[in-house]
């Protein structure tokens, strides 16, 4: 543990070398959700070097014995400004880091949190991101959008438990519970229930107030996963982008219907043989096209359920 703390503080000091140059100009500040339940939220549309990677939200819960982390943002940069933000609430140590999915923006900021001594858990899923060489092309693809944020060096931080299902636990008093709902947004996807709170962490199975991010995903099980997150009837969702939902029935039905537009405009191409290209160029996109994300992600995502309902349309 010792040496893999070492090598993690090592890891984040020469990846922190020229972002410690600069400041972050973004303020991760911590929004209160409950008594006990906090969140921070990133800026809306995807990652940039004008928002210095900071799109996604993080959120923590406090028990008596330790904190709770709920993902750990995009960059070691605001990993720290994430974990300066816990400490503005409550003295008491991070215990456990739950990473819901791993995307970048969720995990990147993980090598403060295990500096602090805090366990990482994420599902096992995620272990063939680290051998696919996914991991690597990704970190180099974000380093050039996001210098001096996230460099070559910035470290990619393994779990320390790899969850192979469901999991439960208690700390200072406070259940929780991690279910697994991938394939959905990832085949990994983790969702944490803190049920005394009225309390449900969605990582990206939910967007609120932007386009998702599809790409590769298997949208037929993530609409099915939405109809599951629907049926816990949480008071309250904190999302992986986006505003806290009040009213996470109504909020799903975003997400829900840009998956079930995306497939059936797309499926309908493949049925008729048109390609891709013409097939985007008449859809009607006016729907979502003033939407945070849509330049940066619809095409992709429109590209990826594409090739999705060509496998579906061989598979019958």
């Amino acid at each position: 543990m010792r040496l893999a703390l070492r090598i993690a503080a090592a890891a984040l000091s020469a990846a922190s070398v020229l972002a410690s140059a600069q400041e972050l100009k973004s303020k991760v500040v911590p929004v209160k959700v409950t008594d006990r339940v906090w969140f921070v939220q990133g800026q809306p549309g995807m990652a940039s070097a004008a928002n210095e990677g900071y799109n996604s939200n993080a959120g923590f819960v406090v028990t008596d014995e330790g904190v709770v982390v709920i993902d750990a943002l995009g960059s070691p940069a605001l990993g720290e400004a994430l974990l300066a933000a816990i400490r503005k609430v409550t003295p008491k140590p991070v215990k456990r880091v739950i990473v819901t999915h791993y995307h970048a923006d969720h995990f990147y900021g993980l090598a403060p949190f295990r500096k602090a001594g805090a366990d990482i858990w994420a599902h096992v899923g995620a272990r063939e991101y680290f051998t696919s060489g996914d991991a690597e092309r990704r970190r180099i693809q974000r380093a050039r959008d996001l210098f001096p944020w996230v460099t070559d060096t910035t470290p990619l931080l393994e779990a320390d438990r790899w969850l192979e299902g469901d999991a439960r636990f208690v700390l200072g008093g406070k259940p929780f519970e991690i279910q697994h709902f991938g394939p959905a947004h990832s085949p990994e996807d983790l969702v944490i229930v803190v049920p005394d709170e009225g309390v449900v962490f969605s990582g990206d199975i939910l967007f609120t107030g932007r386009i998702p991010y599809v790409g590769e995903a298997d949208s037929k099980s993530w609409l099915a996963r939405i109809d599951r997150l629907i049926a816990l009837k949480p008071r309250l969702m904190v999302t992986g982008h986006g505003e806290v939902s009040k009213d996470p029935s109504k909020d799903l039905v975003l997400t829900r219907d840009y998956l079930l537009f995306l497939r059936q405009a797309m499926g309908k191409a493949v049925e008729d043989f048109v390609p891709f290209e013409e097939a985007y160029k008449r859809t009607d996109w006016s729907r979502y096209s003033a939407l945070p994300a849509f330049e940066a992600a619809n095409r992709v995502n429109a590209y990826g359920t594409y090739l999705l309902m060509e496998k579906e349309s061989l598979a019958r």
